[in-house]
């Protein structure tokens, strides 16, 4: 089995939590999704900083579905300065066998897409505006950016289509 991984990055509330989640759905049963939050907030409650657990986590993760799996899903805001030798050395890890998308969205964007999320009132603008990376690109080859033009059902169906590739 060849197992693909998919990363999918970008600030909070651009959309890539909904994304990931329904991609599982889509490409169903052997599907591995680690998300950043669930490693990071809920299996380890540490903080966003260099040297967290949760980097070596998330790679353990992602890497045990390699030869498991028929896909893999690494999703998060996962900013460069703390990930992205992590995420690097994942790519390196799936033979570059990986699609890397990055959402770049303008803050307000973010902020318009924070309010439509069940968990809005647990942070407001000020802290979208402290964990703001702006231009986070992790600058991999063929890594794709997904704007705010593309509605949720057009970025599922992008990543859809070049899986099957």
């Amino acid at each position: 089995m060849e197992t693909k991984l998919i990363i999918i990055r970008g600030n909070s509330g651009s959309g890539k939590t909904t994304i990931a989640k329904e991609l599982q759905k889509k490409l169903g049963a052997g599907t591995l999704l680690a998300s950043q939050d669930t490693v990071r907030r809920d299996m380890l409650h540490v903080k966003d900083r260099q040297g967290n657990p949760s980097i070596d986590l998330i790679r353990i993760i992602a890497e045990y579905g390699k030869n498991t799996c028929e896909y893999v899903i690494v999703e998060g805001i996962l900013g460069k300065a703390i990930y992205q030798d992590m995420l690097h050395a994942l790519i390196h890890f799936f033979d570059y066998k990986a699609d890397v998308y990055y959402f770049d969205l303008p803050f307000s964007e973010t902020v318009k897409r924070h309010h439509t999320k069940a968990n809005a009132h647990e942070f407001g603008v000020e802290k979208l505006e402290e964990w703001w990376l702006a231009d986070d690109c992790l600058g991999v080859k063929n890594e794709i950016i997904l704007d705010s033009k593309l509605s949720k059902e057009e970025a599922i169906n992008l990543i859809l289509k070049k899986r099957s590739k």
